[in-house]
């Protein structure tokens, strides 16, 4: 079961900040992504939901453009995902620490500025800006190795917004922090979006839903919904994210189970041929496979 919303066809120049249609990546025998379709439109947050191990972190991969997809595509911003062109227009944070640990967070700043192509003036505006962003002014001399979890964390964010990027993606940036500073590091998240950045964050924690414009709620590689908060609800009939999303995974493991019933009735057909030696050289007549479908529908 899916649940989406249609979204009209955007105008030139208009285009959504991600754009993804039947995606799947493959991983040996493994399936991590399946005909996964999606929409984020620009301006808004977009909260990437679902247990541990359901193919969050490759999606948003793909999406960054560092992952290889099996099939399908994903469009960022009007360009193939992974385009030089936006190097500069797309900001991730990944769950690893991305900065270094006995560096200050102004030393870290500058280095990945320059890093950037960054120089002088341009550069010092840059970590000055970013700084500011993510309510770091006070520990901007400080290691990065003496910062609290949340601190550190918003070290790996300011990173990412020197370029002031119009895509941010980033990957559970509140795990494992606690319910105070989760706080605190959405208020930066929603004060960005006000700003015209479009956020895409992953999370396994589902009260984050109710802080988010849009949901991709999503269970073992494939999306269940794709739709602003308040249509998925309505849609389940449910009061909370966390009620939806159950109500949408029994719902999809409902049908898989019809799926896998119907498959094995159909496998049954030719297994009982051959058992009443139905079976003929050439091939059986009409009317007979007729007959033996619908006795098969008896038994």
């Amino acid at each position: 079961m899916h649940l989406s919303e249609s979204i009209p066809a955007p105008l030139q120049g208009d285009l959504p900040a991600v754009s993804a249609y039947g995606l799947q990546v493959v991983r040996g025998s493994h399936t991590v992504l399946s005909g996964v379709t999606f929409v984020v439109p620009r301006g808004c947050i977009v909260g990437l939901l679902g247990p541990s191990g359901c193919g969050k972190t490759t999606l948003l991969r793909s999406v960054v453009g560092v992952q290889q997809a099996t099939s399908g595509h994903v469009q960022v911003l009007g360009h193939p995902a992974g385009a030089a062109q936006l190097s500069t227009r797309v900001g991730y944070v990944t769950q690893a620490p991305s900065v270094y640990a006995d560096l200050t967070v102004l030393e870290n700043l500058r280095y990945f500025a320059a890093a950037l192509g960054m120089r002088g003036w341009r550069r010092e505006d840059a970590v000055v800006r970013v700084v500011k962003e993510v309510d770091l002014t006070g520990y901007a001399d400080q290691l990065v190795s003496r910062l609290s979890g949340g601190q550190y964390s918003r070290v790996s964010l300011a990173v990412a917004l020197l370029n002031k990027p119009d895509l941010l993606v980033m990957d559970e940036p509140t795990v494992g922090l606690d319910p105070m500073v989760r706080r605190e590091l959405w208020v930066v998240f929603q004060r960005l979006a006000e700003e015209g950045t479009t956020l895409l964050v992953s999370s396994h924690v589902m009260d984050e839903a109710d802080r988010c414009d849009r949901l991709l709620l999503m269970r073992a590689g494939r999306l269940l919904a794709s739709a602003p908060r308040s249509t998925v609800l309505e849609r389940t009939g449910c009061t909370g994210t966390e009620e939806a999303f159950m109500h949408l995974v029994e719902a999809a493991e409902a049908a898989e189970a019809r799926q896998r019933q119907q498959a094995a009735a159909q496998a049954l057909l030719p297994d009982l041929a051959g058992l009443y030696g139905l079976h003929e050289q050439g091939g059986e007549a009409d009317a007979e496979r007729a007959a033996f479908s619908t006795a098969d529908t008896r038994l």
